[in-house]
């Protein structure tokens, strides 16, 4: 998931585009075609009812070209439908394959460029129905030690996530209520939330464009949750490498504020058939300073079991 950062890429988004970073995922060649069809409603003219030149009726032109419009109008939304299944496709198949062990560190870098890094190790494993991922969180030594913690996220497809914390001490790990799911080890940069990715699974999704993104061709993915999602997000796009499918840049707007926090992926890799991001970097375009995630050494495959997101690995400092 994390080796070496490779330079940010300059975004390049279309000025037409409308509306308007699991941290596994990555890389593949790019070719040069930013290619948009425009569907546009066709013109024609109105023309006089024909008349009747026998006892069986001729379908005037009119009707004919009417029929015809109409036709075209209820097959694009079924078209643009596939197109946007085809690129969810990847992203959600990588989240219930998902069997990985990391770890690294957790970066803040604030204003002046100060940093302050945090020991991270992440279990993630699908189990039916449910993503199962455990964070053990690990302050520098001069840091208050209460700021250890173990975390166990749950998403599920129809968003009843949960979010459970435990600290060094505690017998048993408290549900983390759902107005500090927005704050995170090292503050909202990098928030609990942000461990989920639920977006994938929200019931609103749309291919916005096809654009690139540097140098890789990319298809931008709105997705907007439903009622029943549990999540501080209004809307949040993803621009996903059309080859491989992994998000390489994605945007996430807050509800209320309108705040817009921006994940970039650096080091894409494919290991044991799995595609990562060694780095993530998170900026808010409202505040200065920004977030790192950094990951070290890890496993695509480490045939994780129920046991290892358990209450005892929990409450086990």
């Amino acid at each position: 998931m994390i080796s070496t950062p490779m330079r940010t890429q300059n975004k390049n988004k279309s000025e037409s585009a409308s509306d308007t970073r699991t941290i596994l995922h990555m890389n593949k060649d790019e070719s040069d075609s930013d290619a948009r069809t425009i569907l546009r409603a066709p013109s024609f003219p109105l023309f006089p009812a024909e008349r009747v030149g026998n006892p069986i009726i001729r379908p005037s032109r009119f009707l004919q070209t009417t029929v015809a419009c109409l036709t075209l109008l209820l097959t694009v939304p079924a078209n643009a439908t596939d197109s946007t299944q085809t690129v969810l496709a990847t992203p959600r198949q990588n989240v219930q394959s998902a069997d990985f062990r990391a770890t690294g560190h957790l970066i803040r870098v604030d204003a002046n460029g100060a940093r302050t890094s945090y020991g991270i190790t992440i279990k993630a494993h699908w189990f039916p129905g449910v993503l199962r991922v455990f964070l053990a969180i690990t302050p520098p030594k001069s840091t208050n030690p209460g700021a250890r913690a173990n975390i166990l996220l749950e998403m599920r497809p129809d968003g009843q996530n949960v979010i459970k914390i435990a600290h060094p001490g505690d017998l048993a790990p408290v549900i983390l209520p759902f107005n500090k799911w927005n704050d995170g080890p090292l503050g909202p940069g990098f928030s609990y939330e942000d461990f989920l990715e639920p977006q994938y699974f929200w019931p609103n999704q749309t291919v916005v464009e096809k654009t690139k993104y540097g140098a890789r061709d990319c298809d931008v993915l709105k997705s907007t949750p439903g009622a029943a999602d549990r999540t501080h997000y209004a809307e949040i796009r993803s621009w996903l490498d059309s080859t491989i499918g992994f998000p390489v840049y994605v945007e996430k707007t807050v509800k209320g504020t309108g705040a817009v926090k921006e994940f970039t992926y650096f080091g894409l890799r494919h290991t044991g058939g799995i595609w990562s991001a060694s780095q993530v970097e998170v900026k808010s375009r409202s505040s200065t300073g920004s977030t790192l995630l950094i990951v070290e050494r890890g496993s695509a495959k480490a045939n994780l079991a129920l046991a290892d997101f358990s209450t005892e690995q929990l409450t086990h400092f």
